[in-house]
């Protein structure tokens, strides 16, 4: 934000003289001078509050006071002395009367109890002459939260109102608000919203009015039904008036919800390779089965009115491991003869010896051990001569050209339909097929 704090305190003219609204209280000056008027001063905020006077839609601010500017001598004669004056004095927008002796302007708001700090504005000037009837202005200064666009930072101003507080900071550009300060579910601001006019309350979506803008925020919301939440962020700006007498400001309330969110993805799982001796090369099997594993993120995620503000990561792990898919690959050469490979496969099923030699005297009869034997006459085809060889599909697909693959199904059907390749041979010799 361009400038700094005092820059922020000096953008505008917070002097507004106004008529006198209370001349009815007044008391005569003292014949003798307190010895120290500091002692008996309240705190300006203090003072304020113990001389409250509601009338019309402002309060107003009776002090009823008197000062004097009295020294005696050791005859009890007046060494020094002023005419009586009444003077109005005004602290930001809260009129008092003061009856008092005093020459100047910080004479006068001494009298009236009013300290005035170094944030505070004057006019005119405390050390200025002080006449009767005179109309003493003071402004506060207020520390506020500022937002514009986006960044925040704490300034002093001494805007009467929060209206008159952002109508000086637009002209700075930018969207600017004034943030209220939070204290468990109560929100508050140092200055008041709108002296004489209504304020907007906007909040859950919906826009109401409040009649009297000048009696702090926790009384309106309360006035309107409006409770805050812990994290809730209240906030002033200013809004253009749709009509004469319409609302200039709007008290908004943003709903704020952090929440934890979880995503997961998935970890890929991998493959291991197990070697079987006991197996061939292009055999291959899967011993266990694979399984992706998930990660889980963890965030913390801002909702400001159910729109995502911001998002942090609290958190990355492995919810679930992954599991390894286990394939089991054989490491032996498979022999290239055909009957070779048969009689290791043959073995491999506990058919050796006389059942060897059944199995190769039947594939001798029916191709020869040929894997490429195609009976014209019946479309029998392969070492087994499957009818038709299609069927050896099943055991893989390149069938019509692989030896092991043939000699597979074969096995299979033999055991399947004879039990044995010596049972199969008995049924090919009486009956000339198998």
């Amino acid at each position: 934000m361009p400038g700094t704090p005092d820059d922020w305190t000096r953008v505008h003219n917070p002097f507004r003289f106004r008529a006198p609204q209370n001349r009815d209280v007044e008391t005569a000056a003292s014949d003798v001078a307190p010895t120290s008027t500091s002692e008996t001063s309240p705190s300006r905020r203090d003072a304020r509050s113990a001389r409250t006077l509601r009338t019309t839609r402002r309060r107003r601010w009776s002090i009823v006071t008197a000062a004097t500017a009295v020294a005696l001598v050791g005859s009890g004669a007046v060494a020094y002395g002023e005419a009586s004056k009444t003077v109005t004095i005004d602290v930001d927008g809260e009129l008092t009367t003061v009856s008092t002796l005093a020459g100047s302007v910080g004479g006068a708001l001494d009298a009236a109890g009013i300290d005035v700090g170094a944030r505070d504005q004057v006019a005119p000037d405390p050390g200025s002459a002080l006449d009767d009837g005179d109309e003493v202005v003071v402004r506060l200064g207020k520390q506020v939260t500022v937002q514009a666009d986006g960044e925040q930072s704490d300034v002093w101003l001494t805007a009467l109102d929060a209206d008159e507080a952002l109508r000086t900071l637009a002209e700075r550009g930018g969207d600017v608000r004034l943030v209220a300060s939070r204290s468990g579910e109560r929100a508050s601001l140092d200055l008041r919203l709108d002296t004489d006019g209504p304020v907007n309350v906007v909040a859950d979506g919906e826009t109401k009015v409040a009649p009297d803008g000048s009696i702090g925020i926790p009384a309106i919301l309360e006035q309107q039904g409006v409770e805050l939440g812990e994290l809730d962020r209240v906030s002033v700006q200013r809004v253009e008036a749709a009509e004469p007498g319409a609302p200039t400001v709007s008290l908004v309330v943003q709903r704020v919800v952090v929440e934890q969110q979880q995503t997961t993805t998935p970890v890929p799982h991998g493959t291991v390779q197990q070697p079987d001796d006991s197996k061939y090369t292009d055999e291959s099997a899967v011993a266990q089965a694979g399984a992706d594993g998930v990660t889980t993120t963890t965030f913390e995620v801002t909702l400001v009115d159910g729109v995502e503000e911001s998002r942090e990561q609290l958190s990355d792990e492995v919810t679930t491991a992954p599991v390894d898919e286990v394939v089991v690959t054989g490491t032996q050469e498979r022999p290239k003869d055909p009957r070779a490979i048969g009689q290791a496969m043959a073995a491999e099923r506990g058919w050796t010896g006389s059942q060897w030699t059944c199995l190769e005297k039947l594939w001798t009869k029916e191709s020869n051990w040929n894997p490429a034997a195609d009976n014209p006459t019946s479309s029998a085809y392969g070492i087994p001569q499957s009818l038709p060889g299609s069927k050896m599909a099943s055991k893989g697909a390149d069938w019509a050209t692989n030896p092991a693959t043939q000699i597979a199904w074969g096995l299979d059907y033999i055991a399947g339909s004879y039990g044995s390749p010596c049972g199969a041979w008995s049924h090919s010799q009486a009956t000339n097929w198998y």
